[in-house]
């Protein structure tokens, strides 16, 4: 029997905001445990929380971005349930008064271009951060009230490479935002993933199950996938899909049981009474709108149409914000789009990843990237020795200072060239005779030639064109 899948997602993205969503403390990462923690975040009998502006503008930012229609009236709503990593013993989020309804974001797939709608993004605070050991569980507050937003979407998606499309979709609208910093190893941004499958045809979805925090984008397709296949196998043999809770284990390569739902839990929502609703001045919220940054599929439509640049080269440099913001330093000291596009997807990246370093940690400068380009093209060097001085070029050396060190300078004066091609005829006579018997690899056999003769060093455009114009002559 054929099946298929529905899929939902709830991505939680923390925001990149100074503090925390309701309290002055720290946002931070990576710091000493419990540090970047107040009485507000614990919870302290008589603390009243206060709402982050910052924090509702990167959420506005988010929502128009994301097509959705945002409510100028922030309601926040209290969640109630007791778990060790929650101080408070609630959660203050956005049940019934969601900041933003009704978005959606275009994905690219192998089949095409399709539109995954967006129920709703809400703001809320995230929990502390457990670290399980053998007999105990510690705890670290720094993590407990950072801003987040999540975005939950509609079950549109029907396979484990649109999931993945639409997370890096998202993935990548945020980042260019500068609303989060959307580092999915550092749980910045976390999957959860709602799944599915009924036989075609069927008018009654199957029964559901979630897989919680899948933590890079390439294991929301292999957690789908596993989940589909798992879910067929058990149909087919005539077992009952149980509602679970399941998580993804990147080692093996299966979901695993985690618990099962009985049914629905009781929050208890009630409108969260420290906080009274705030209605946002709509020349504000424009006035985000209008000063947001430049999105990725703006960035796109602009270097189509200002650089020329094929859809596979604009779609891996917008895939690494960092490597498209250095394209755009060099393309201010030149015109040469094509080629620099070239040298950062190929020789400086092939040195980043074999160096395990990021085009933002080198001292890669953009200028002498643009100048050791306009090297070549004037003919000062070939690209075979701009190759040569990539390990320069990295440790921020001037490209032309290195050239002259080394002695790399090309050649392009006509009569050396003359001479030197004059005297590598006078050695391969047979080449000649071969050249007269329609072999043509004779040519690239007299430039190799003349091109060792010269170190390297001659222009290899002039070199093949004297060197026909000289055989012509003997022949």
């Amino acid at each position: 029997m054929e099946y298929v899948a529905t899929i939902g997602i709830e991505i939680h993205c923390e925001l990149k905001t100074n503090t925390k969503m309701f309290s002055g403390a720290p946002c931070s990462f990576g710091r000493k445990a419990n540090t970047c923690t107040n009485e507000i975040d614990l919870g302290e009998p008589g603390t009243m929380p206060c709402v982050n502006m910052e924090a509702v503008a990167k959420a506005i930012e988010a929502c128009t971005a994301l097509h959705l229609t945002i409510d100028p009236l922030v309601k926040f709503d209290r969640k109630n349930y007791y778990y060790s990593d929650l101080p408070k013993g609630f959660q203050i989020t956005q049940q019934f008064h969601p900041i933003g309804r009704d978005g959606y974001i275009m994905i690219h797939t192998s089949e095409g271009e399709k539109k995954i709608r967006i129920n709703r993004i809400h703001m809320e605070e995230d929990t502390a951060k457990q670290f399980h050991l053998t007999s105990k569980t510690l705890l670290d507050y720094n993590r407990a009230g950072t801003p987040l937003i999540e975005i939950v979407s509609e079950p549109d998606m029907k396979n484990g490479e649109e999931a993945q499309a639409y997370v890096e979709a998202l993935r990548q609208t945020l980042l260019y935002l500068g609303v989060s910093d959307v580092k999915m190893e550092e749980g910045s941004m976390r999957c959860d993933v709602n799944i599915s499958i009924a036989p075609v045809g069927s008018n009654t979805l199957g029964t559901k199950n979630e897989i919680k925090n899948i933590n890079s984008i390439s294991n929301v397709g292999k957690a789908i996938e596993y989940e589909i296949k798992r879910q067929k196998e058990i149909l087919e043999e005539g077992g009952v899909i149980h509602q679970e809770t399941r998580r993804f284990d990147d080692k093996t390569g299966e979901t695993i049981l985690m618990r099962r739902k009985e049914g629905n839990v009781d929050y208890k929502f009630f409108p969260e009474p420290n906080i009274f609703p705030i209605r946002l001045d709509e020349n504000w919220i424009k006035d985000i709108q209008a000063n947001m940054k430049e999105l990725p599929e703006e960035r796109k439509e602009r270097y189509a149409k200002e650089y020329g640049l094929s859809d596979h080269d604009i779609n891996i440099l917008i895939g690494n914000k960092e490597m498209s913001e250095f394209f755009e330093e060099v393309m201010k000291s030149t015109k040469d789009a094509k080629n620099v596009c070239n040298w950062l997807l190929s020789d400086v990246s092939g040195w980043l990843n074999k160096h395990g370093e990021t085009i933002t940690t080198t001292k890669l400068e953009p200028q002498n990237l643009a100048k050791l380009i306009a090297m070549i093209d004037d003919g000062k060097i070939s690209t075979k020795q701009a190759k040569e001085i990539v390990d320069d070029l990295m440790e921020g050396k001037d490209p032309e200072v290195v050239v002259k060190e080394k002695g790399l300078e090309q050649v392009s004066d006509t009569g050396l060239i003359e001479s030197l091609v004059q005297k590598v005829l006078d050695e391969n006579p047979q080449a000649i005779e071969d050249f007269k018997a329609g072999k043509d690899r004779a040519v690239g056999f007299l430039v190799g030639q003349v091109m060792k003769a010269s170190k390297g060093q001659a222009n290899p455009g002039m070199v093949n064109e004297i060197l026909r114009n000289a055989i012509k002559e003997r022949i």
